[in-house]
């Protein structure tokens, strides 16, 4: 028996070998990166001369386009000079708006499928804010910065890789900002542990993750003529993952001293997303793309690592999954928020309770409520009280904006460039790549072609 046992190990062990000398040697599926074109050089670090008045123009006025109008009525230094939805009404709601906050209307543009054209070619528009469905983000934010306007997109901003590199390209050569309008990355937990982060709370951060868990039941029937089901019916991965990658990106400097080297992913089978169609139009789908849970891992060139998830599908509280693991600390944002850190990382002098800290429990409250009062982020000192009172998402959307426009004014890098756009909105076509090869390892293109690590460490710029 004890022989026919040996014999059994040592056969596995050679088996562990082979596969480990056969693992090492599989090259991740790469796809193509195009040659940046004569004369053309990154824009790593973009600033563009300063605006006094921010003078913008609205395309898509749907679910989220007249929340940024509103906020825009807030923010000093802005004009809203233009209105466009394919839909008249949507464009007189927004109107409205002005109106309501004693603003002249603005000039509008409705009722054909190539309106936002006029908007973009208008001489008196500095900033094109996109916010319509996925499909034309690209082709409207292109169009643009062709006619010599800065662009803002909703998320994802981009769907496939010839979608990103046409932005990258489009935004090299004009040498004009694009910017993805992630407003998770100013949310208070996230952007106040950033800052503990870049301060060495938590040492060195080797693991982050994020998602987009939200299901979407309820919220289907609102999305106009279906747009969004029938993208997940067709479209494979995870086509949403810009709320996770964001902050999961910034704490680990991404294309600001490290790079995303490969990802991994994969999904369940469809089961909610058939299940919808049928109950709602009566029909049987067979092929539906999207698997209701799609999971994905990525390493960075420093060794780094990232947890990212996709559900729009199943029943679950609402995550971002939000996560810090630090060599020395870590942070949770959901289900509660939570810090866990060694007491050395803490000065006694800093936090109440300094001797209850422990190494493998949450802080007290006290310690948790001390910590973040004293690593509020500059941003959220200035803006935390407005942007509450404003809105959007609780605040965050106002502080994107509002930043946004405080960059222009000043003549600043934005918090976000194109090659942030990149990254987090390549999980989309990167994912489908290795779910449908089995879970192998793709190569995630480094988008700046070659400018990763000229800047050390993500920072916000300030005005001096």
């Amino acid at each position: 028996m004890f022989k026919h046992l040996n014999a059994l190990f040592i056969g596995l062990a050679l088996f562990a070998c082979t596969s480990g000398a056969v693992a090492q040697t599989i090259k991740p599926i790469e796809t193509p990166v195009p040659v940046r074109p004569a004369g053309q050089k990154d824009v790593v670090g973009l600033t563009a001369p300063k605006l006094d008045v921010v003078r913008v123009g609205f395309i898509g006025l749907g679910m989220r386009g007249p929340g940024a109008v509103e906020r825009f009525t807030h923010i000093p230094g802005t004009q809203i000079v233009a209105l466009c939805d394919l839909i008249p009404e949507r464009v007189a709601g927004a109107q409205k708006i002005l109106t309501n906050a004693s603003l002249p209307e603005a000039a509008s543009y409705s009722g054909s499928e190539d309106a936002w054209k006029k908007l973009c070619e208008r001489n008196d528009i500095d900033l094109v804010y996109i916010a319509t469905d996925w499909k034309h983000h690209a082709q409207m934010a292109i169009y643009a910065m062709e006619h010599g306007k800065h662009v803002a997109i909703e998320v994802p901003s981009a769907m496939t890789m010839d979608e990103i590199w046409a932005l990258i390209n489009t935004s090299e050569k004009t040498r004009k900002h694009c910017m993805q309008l992630e407003n998770c990355v100013y949310d208070f937990f996230e952007l106040t542990t950033l800052n503990m982060a870049q301060q060495g709370v938590f040492g060195e951060v080797l693991h982050t993750e994020g998602a987009y868990i939200h299901n979407l039941e309820d919220f289907w029937p609102y999305y106009w003529n279906n747009w969004r089901m029938d993208y997940n019916q067709n479209h494979r991965g995870d086509v949403y993952a810009t709320h996770g990658m964001g902050p999961a990106c910034q704490l680990l400097d991404i294309h600001r001293g490290d790079k995303m080297n490969y990802l991994v992913s994969m999904d369940t089978k469809a089961v909610n997303g058939p299940a919808y169609i049928k109950k709602t139009t009566g029909k049987e789908v067979k092929d539906f793309q999207n698997g209701d849970q799609t999971s994905t891992l990525i390493r960075t060139e420093k060794g780094k690592t990232i947890l990212i998830q996709h559900n729009v599908m199943t029943p679950r509280p609402y995550s971002r999954m939000y996560q810090v693991v630090g060599a020395d600390g870590y942070a949770s944002k959901y289900p509660i928020e939570e810090y866990c850190m060694r007491p050395t990382q803490i000065a006694s002098n800093d936090v109440p309770n300094h001797e209850k800290l422990n190494a493998h429990g949450s802080v007290p409250a006290d310690v948790k409520k001390a910590l973040m009062d004293k690593y509020k982020h500059p941003i959220h000192k200035e803006l935390e009280e407005t942007a509450k009172k404003v809105g959007g998402h609780g605040g965050m959307d106002y502080i994107m904006d509002y930043r946004l426009v405080y960059c222009l004014r000043n003549g600043l890098p934005l918090d976000m460039d194109v090659y942030d756009l990149a990254e987090w909105c390549c999980m989309a076509d990167l994912t489908k790549l290795s779910i449908e090869n089995s879970s192998a390892p793709v190569a995630i293109p480094d988008f700046t072609r070659g400018a990763w690590n000229k800047v050390k460490g993500y920072r916000h710029a300030f005005a001096k």
